[in-house]
């Protein structure tokens, strides 16, 4: 069910590549003022005054991730057709916001001869995560390993679906620690489009000339508190692709030694059902030395209980720690996952950069 609101646009409230947030005043009085963001390849950018319609859904659910609303059209002020031009790909398909974008594996793509019969990622690590948040982590640890590396990011369709509402994304790319973003299914607004998580590993590799693919969901992890539904139960998929296309799958772990909720203490259940019960292909998991030495005993016995319990192999890489948390304060974008920072909750930034270090480590052997 959708909530539509109406309103004025008060300031802008700051903004990144794709995206504008402004402060809308609503002409009802339920909630007099909200903040709304605008994809500017969708809808352009409202100027002061001028009157919006809102998708204000889950603004008004409270959720958290998605707690914004958006702006869906200016009544006044409708932003002019594109140019005519090349890409037949139709993302968002048949909502009122689909778009018609130009993939880098379809016909008309300049890159479509390098893709056309590819099918070798040539050794390519791929390192693998359940949630957004985990990205910053993972290049951290890539760097703390290989500076030089080049890194691309493959961003899944399980969490939102515009790349341009990853502020991470943007603050990374500035900052030139990553590459490109290729976003794949119905994922849009990547450097790159591409219509399968394959066809994006592959762009990460022949297109992109990436040294290192970090494959993750967009921001807005989705979970109802039963084993099998949460997006990131596609990380097993997208393992799969890793492997079949000749790459080096890593998993990376989901740890917490925060969250108060029980499935989520030390592994989650998420990374112990996608790992252990999804996963039908060989994966490194790579494990590190954590500041608590209660919850590294924890995590260690599950994931000793995950490996002999996984319909998979999974090998088992120990990362050394060191000058692992001084190589996450260099990341140029803050480090959150589900509320909680570095200082709070060292454990899952340390378990995604572990990935990330041993990734880099793989891509730098001849």
């Amino acid at each position: 069910m959708m909530q539509w609101r109406a309103g004025t646009v008060v300031d802008e409230v700051r903004r990144w590549p794709g995206a504008v947030e402004y402060t809308v005043a609503l002409q009802d009085a339920e909630q007099p003022r909200v903040r709304a963001l605008a994809y500017t390849a969708m809808v352009g950018e409202p100027a002061v005054g001028e009157r919006v319609l809102l998708n204000a859904s889950a603004l008004l659910r409270g959720l958290g991730t998605g707690g914004l609303a958006f702006v869906v059209a200016r009544p006044d002020d409708l932003p002019p057709d594109p140019p005519p031009g090349p890409g037949h790909i139709v993302k968002a398909r048949y909502t009122p916001m689909q778009q018609m974008l130009l993939a880098v594996d379809e016909q008309d793509s300049p890159h479509h001869g390098a893709l056309e019969d590819a099918d070798d990622l040539d050794g390519m690590p791929v390192v693998v995560a359940d949630l957004h948040s985990a990205l910053p982590a993972v290049l951290a640890g890539i760097r703390h390993m290989h500076p030089e590396a080049r890194v691309a990011y493959v961003m899944t369709d399980g969490g939102a679906l515009p790349a341009a509402f990853s502020r991470a994304v943007a603050g990374l790319t500035a900052a030139g620690w990553l590459a490109a973003t290729v976003t794949v299914g119905q994922a849009f607004g990547g450097d790159h489009e591409a219509v399968t998580t394959h066809t994006g590993l592959l762009a990460a590799r022949h297109v992109v000339g990436a040294d290192v693919a970090v494959v993750s969901q967009g921001p807005g992890n989705v979970g109802t508190g039963t084993r099998w539904g949460y997006s990131g139960v596609a990380c097993a998929d997208a393992l799969h692709a890793a492997s079949v296309l000749g790459g080096r799958p890593v998993a990376s772990l989901r740890v917490s030694g925060a969250d108060r909720r029980e499935r989520h203490r030390g592994i989650s259940h998420h990374s112990r059902t996608a790992y252990g019960r999804a996963l039908l292909t060989p994966a490194d998991v790579p494990v590190t030395a954590l500041p608590d030495a209660g919850l590294d005993e924890l995590v260690r016995a599950q994931l000793t209980d995950l490996v002999g319990s996984a319909r998979a192999t999974l090998r088992v890489v120990d990362v050394p720690a060191d000058g692992m948390l001084e190589a996450l304060r260099t990341s140029p974008v803050p480090l959150t996952t589900m509320g909680r920072g570095l200082d709070l909750d060292p454990a899952p930034f340390l378990a995604a950069a572990a990935a990330g270090a041993h990734a880099a480590a793989l891509s730098a052997r001849p």
